[in-house]
Formats: structure tokens, sequence, C-alpha cells
């Protein structure tokens, strides 16, 4: 053999070790991606299919009147009652947590795509979402009160994802200590009804026999206990501060946390409705709470500088909204409620990359300057579109067309329209005749989308046993929070509120977190 030929040799062995070791590593490479995005696809696809069993539940469950059909021939004697329960509530819960978790799960996939700790992720979000799930068909109150924990120490997890984050940490361990307040003053309430009672499930205790037996004091012994414990976990002002703090989570954990997890307070009142409904003076209680958050806030989202920041205060004003609803009566509004600011939150912070626009002062004086002001004309036209919603509401609803605190909701209804309507007709870049059939054409079916989202949920609590609503009579009280609404949306429309710089660092100081769990520096970012 020749020099030359032994050279090529060489060279042809050596290119068939450096593909075997090529082919090798590729496979490891394959193999490694596998292993780590074995769990993100498996638990995306289990969310899924959650969510399709939970509808088609409901629809047997509604189809049947109420009731699975088991046949009589089944022993479902083993079906131990006295822990679980299901009803048209509980499985309407698991149709809008299993959507959300499942939307939140598949953007989380792409979001963390190669980030080193994505299963820690999953694993968090997933146990979560099962958390939830148990929470919502749990009868007895000790299953109720740890899967309320467990809840909220995975959520702590969520917002304390990235350990390297002394803010992230920070936030983490400040809201771990809201959520274990809220979830000890839910035992607390439960340990009440037992020692007064002897019952340890929810629907013992919110049984007509038991509610008659309990003295006034201890109804509203409990029901102020859940409330503050609804409060907390709703982040309700003034225990707003922890949300706030929790900005420094990944986009899809706060995306579960404002679609999903702070719609636990309403469901906490919904689930122990007979109890709070037995004192109307506690209704209206809870209803003033609610619209205290409701409005403020609103205020506090003016005054905010970031997106996120701003999202986190109008979630804070939503889930006021709801609170108030169950002080109204109107359980089912509530849950309605619940899930459409699930299905808009979820949105909205999982699209909130595509809203951050770089403008430069140019343009934003000029957008300053292109905006109209109010004229005779446009509050007629805005006004008579807003009692038209209003109208469709009652319409379809049967809420309004008495003098009750029905009456409220759908005032309500409309000032939430006149100020929608308002934000359509300052956007003066729109043609005129444009301008007007967007309102016609969007917000007036929105509306119609509520109330017969609203009529739907309270047709399957009926057929359930819940009540899903108790209107109450009108007070003073509900007088003046109609006018607080209606002179806050005078206020936030005319903007009067920018004169006062008491106002502002007033607002400015009830929005500022914990000082450790703020970033100071902009590097800090680019860090994470």
């Amino acid at each position: 053999m020749t020099v030359d030929n032994q050279s090529q040799t060489v060279e042809s062995n050596s290119e068939s070790k450096l593909s075997l070791s090529g082919d090798a590593n590729t496979t490891d490479q394959d193999t490694f991606i596998r292993s780590r995005t074995w769990i993100p696809v498996r638990f995306t696809q289990t969310m899924w299919t959650l969510w399709i069993l939970s509808v088609c539940a409901l629809i047997v469950w509604t189809w049947r009147g109420g009731t699975f059909g088991v046949p009589s021939d089944i022993d479902i004697a083993w079906i131990p009652t006295q822990l679980f329960s299901i009803d048209g509530l509980t499985l309407i819960i698991w149709v809008a947590a299993t959507f959300f978790s499942g939307i939140i799960h598949s953007y989380a996939r792409r979001y963390l795509a190669g980030e080193q700790h994505q299963n820690r992720f999953f694993l968090s979000a997933f146990g979560f979402t099962v958390a939830v799930i148990i929470l919502i068909v749990a009868n007895h109150i000790v299953i109720f009160t740890l899967s309320w924990m467990i809840m909220g120490l995975l959520m702590t997890a969520l917002i304390g994802h990235n350990r390297g984050w002394s803010q992230a940490q920070m936030a983490a361990s400040f809201a771990r200590r809201y959520f274990l307040i809220s979830g000890t003053l839910i035992a607390v309430a439960g340990g009440v009804l037992w020692w007064t009672a002897d019952v340890v499930t929810i629907d013992a205790a919110v049984g007509a026999d038991v509610i008659s037996g309990l003295s006034s004091l201890t109804i509203a012994s409990v029901t102020i206990i859940l409330v503050l414990a609804a409060m907390i976990q709703s982040a309700l002002i003034p225990f707003h501060t922890w949300m706030l703090s929790s900005m420094t989570a990944p986009t899809p954990a706060s995306a579960l946390m404002h679609a999903g997890f702070v719609n636990a307070g309403g469901i906490l009142l919904v689930r122990f409705g007979p109890i709070i409904e037995a004192d109307t003076r506690l209704l209206i209680f809870i209803m003033l709470i609610g619209a205290l958050s409701a409005l403020g806030g609103k205020f506090l989202k003016t005054v905010q500088s970031d997106v996120k920041r701003k999202l986190g205060c109008s979630t804070i004003g939503q889930m006021g909204f709801m609170i108030m609803q169950v002080g109204l009566g109107f359980f089912a509004a509530a849950i309605a409620h619940l899930i459409l600011h699930g299905c808009y939150k979820a949105y909205q912070f999982l699209s909130v990359g595509d809203t951050v626009k770089h403008v430069t002062p140019e343009t934003v004086h000029e957008k300053t300057e292109s905006k109209s002001e109010l004229t005779i004309s446009r509050i007629i036209i805005t006004a008579i579109i807003a009692i038209i919603g209003g109208g469709v509401f009652t319409f379809i609803t049967g809420k309004g067309a008495t003098l009750d605190s029905g009456l409220l909701l759908s005032g309500l209804i409309v000032i939430t329209t006149l100020h929608a309507t308002q934000r359509i007709l300052q956007h003066t870049t729109i043609a005129k005749h444009l301008r007007y059939g967007a309102i016609m054409i969007v917000f007036i079916p929105a509306i119609g989308v509520y109330g017969l989202l609203y009529a739907g949920i309270a047709s399957i609590m009926e057929i359930g046993g819940v009540t899903p609503a108790v209107p109450t009579e009108l007070t003073i009280a509900h007088g003046i929070v109609a006018g607080g609404f209606l002179i806050s949306y005078v206020v936030i429309e005319t903007e009067i509120y920018r004169r006062s710089h008491r106002l502002y660092v007033l607002l400015m100081n009830i929005s500022q977190p914990p000082g450790e769990t703020l970033l100071t520096t902009t590097e800090e970012y680019d860090d994470h």
C-alpha cells in the first residue's frame, strides 16, 4: 500500500469516526430535548383532556336534569359523599378552570422553551390546577381548607419561579404570608361551624335546618371571617399589595394568577352563600367592601406607568366588582363575571408584549392633542346607547325591572357601557359613521353575551339546587354606591382627578408594594 493510499484510508476512517460521533451527539441532543419537553407536552395534553371531560360531564349532568343517571343496579355506596360533592357550580368552574389552564399551559410551552427550569414550572402550574379542581369538588371543610392552602403555596412557587432573582423570592415570601393567613381564616370559620353546629361538610353547613339553629353572632362571625379570607385571596383593598408585588412572576404565572387564582374569593362566598344571605345587613357590608375595591382599583390604575401594574390594578377593581355582585345577592352574576374576567385577563397578559410600543414625546403629544373634547351631542348619544345596553341586559335576565338590588346591578352595567362608549368616541381617527356603528356592533352584543351567560349559569345552578340570586331591598347604602360609581365615572372621564396633587400622591402610596420586591435598575431585568 502506498503512502497516498494509507493517507486516504486514515482520512476516510477519521471522517467515519467524526460522522458516527456527530450522529451520536445528534441522537443524544434529541434525547435530551425530548426529556426536557416530555413533561410540558404531557401536562398540556392532560389539561386539555380534562377540559373535554369537564365539558362532557356538564352536558350530561344538565341533560339528565342534575344527575349523572347512574343505573340503580350499580353500587355507588363506596363514593365518599361526605368528602366530595358535584353540582352545577362545580362543573361550571371545572370547565372554566381547565380551559384557562389549558391555554396557559400551551402558551408556556413556547414562552419557556429552552428555559432551564421549565419542568419545575409545569409541575407547579399543573399541580395548582389539580388543587383548584379538588377545591371545587371538596365537600368536607378540612379538604376544602387544605386545597385552598396548597393552591396558595403552589402559586407562590410560580411567583418565585426564578430562584436567582432576590426580588422574586421576596415577592413569593410576601404573598405566602397572605395566603397562609387566608387559609387559616377558612379553618377558623370551619372550626366555628363545627363547634356551634357539629357540622364538618359544606353541604351540611349551608343547610336550612343548620342555619336556622345558628345565632346571629355566629352567622356574623363566620361571614366576616370568610369575607376576610376572600378579600385576601382576591387582592381587595387593603390586601392588594401582594398582587402588585408579584409582577416579577413569569407572564404565564401572572395569567394563571389573574385569570384563575384571584377568582377563588368569589367562589368561596358563593359556596357558603346561604350563610351569608341569612342576614341582609351582611350582604350590604359585602357590597360596600366590593364597591370600595371596584372604585379604588379604577383610580389606582390611572397612576400606574407600566402595563403589568395597570393590569394588576384592573384586576383589583374587577374582583371588587365580583365581590360586590355577591353583596347584591346575585351569585350567578358573580360566577359569570369571574369567567368573563378570566377570559379577558388571560388574553391581556398573554398578549401584553404586543401592546408595548416605543413612542417618542412627539407621538405622545400628537396622540394627546388628537383626543377630542366631550360635546353635548356625544354625551346624549353615549347615554342613549348605554340605556339601550342596560335594557338589553334587563330583557335577557329580568334583573332591573323591579325596585330591588337588581336595579343597581343593571345600573352598573349602564355605567360600564358609558365608560366603554366614551373610550370609543374619543378615538377621533375613526370615521364618525364607523365610530357609532362600532359601539352598536361590539358593546351591545357584549352585554347580551353577559346576560345570556348569566341566565345560563343561573339555570344550571338552579338545577343543582344552588340559589343563583337573592335580590335585596334597596337601601341608602345602595344609593350611595350608585352615586359613587356615577361620580367616579364623571371624574375619570373629565380627568378632574389630575388637578389634585394630593390625590396623585395618595394613589401612588397606596399602590406601592414592599420596596424589597421592586427592581431599582433596568439591568436587573436583563440578567433574568
